[in-house]
């Protein structure tokens, strides 16, 4: 381990023995997907929000509560409907006929980690509620900005295969996710693991998060996250994350790339994922590492080749 100027090696090492205990927990409640709660952790140390996309029943509901268990945060769960209004996910005021004055009742959004459960089922006026919270960290009501504690992160999921009854993301929200993440089904071994785990001596089929245990408190995530911003990354390796963003508004079947914040996401990933694999620089490595679930929710592929099966991932590849 190279020793980062900026950041005290004592720091440093505490850092990476956090981030890995908390992988540790997680995966107990997780069966397999170690690279989904890799990019799930590397979206909260680089302080971004995540889309899960997955078929129901893989775990993203588990997921999301294992990590928010994993340190002393809050954790809200908003079931997103077609009736859903913004009042109902950022909260309104109200006229207490007692004190005859208004007050201001919050809605779930004020949390450190948010499960925005089926985002495409809300209509376009609610998923733009979340816009202003996710970008500026505040939300606004009745003309008051209140802002929100740190950390706060958004974690979306839809289902990508029903789609009757849904509100497709509009470009300017998809591009406020730092990740894209798709969750697939196990493997015959994890599944095996699974099913073990869920039927043995328990009543239902509910997954527990009991087992995991709480390590950190919310201001040490804030400290990691400030740590995962110092990281090193040299100049060459800065200019080869930037060209493969660049690369997508040019590269041949590509109807839209990806802007310039998908350069300064790609980044921040990186270094996110430096930090979990323990080092205090980047490497071209994890700007690979990272290009797909960074990029695929950036790049568009032309009808051309979406018709002949090509999505953004094998152009992104």
């Amino acid at each position: 381990m190279s020793e980062n100027p900026a950041i005290p090696a004592e720091h440093l090492t505490q850092a990476v023995k956090v981030v890995g205990a908390m992988r540790a927990e997680i995966a107990k409640a997780v069966v397999g997907q170690a690279e989904v709660i890799d990019h799930v952790l590397a979206a909260l140390l680089a302080a971004g929000h995540v889309l899960i996309e997955g078929v129901p029943g893989l775990g993203k509901t588990l997921l999301v509560r294992a990590l928010a268990k994993t340190f002393e945060g809050q954790f809200a769960r908003i079931q997103f409907t077609p009736d859903l209004m913004p009042s109902d996910v950022c909260g309104h005021t109200l006229y207490d006929q007692s004190t005859r004055e208004f007050t201001t009742r919050r809605g779930p959004v004020f949390t450190n980690l948010l499960l925005a459960d089926e985002i495409n089922r809300a209509p376009a006026k609610t998923q733009a509620a979340l816009l202003e919270v996710m970008q500026e960290g505040q939300v606004t009501i009745e003309g008051s900005a209140l802002p929100l504690a740190p950390p706060f992160m958004v974690l979306a999921t839809q289902n990508p295969i029903e789609h009757e009854g849904t509100y497709a993301l509009p470009e300017a929200q998809l591009d406020r996710f730092l990740l894209k993440i798709r969750i697939d089904y196990p493997a015959l071994a994890e599944e095996n693991a699974l099913v073990r785990q869920v039927t043995s001596n328990q009543v239902g089929d509910r997954l527990s998060v009991d087992e995991v245990a709480t390590l950190i408190k919310s201001s040490t995530v804030v400290m990691l996250q400030q740590i995962a911003a110092r990281l090193t990354i040299d100049d060459a390796v800065l200019d080869y994350a930037v060209r493969i963003a660049r690369a997508t508004r040019t590269w041949n079947g590509v109807a839209a790339g990806a802007g310039p914040r998908g350069g300064i996401a790609l980044t921040r990933a990186a270094r996110a994922a430096a930090l979990i694999a323990g080092r205090d620089y980047v490497t071209p490595d994890d700007v690979k590492r990272m290009a797909l679930p960074t990029l695929r929710h950036r790049v568009t592929p032309s009808p051309e080749l979406e018709i002949e099966g090509h999505s953004s991932d094998s152009l992104i590849t």
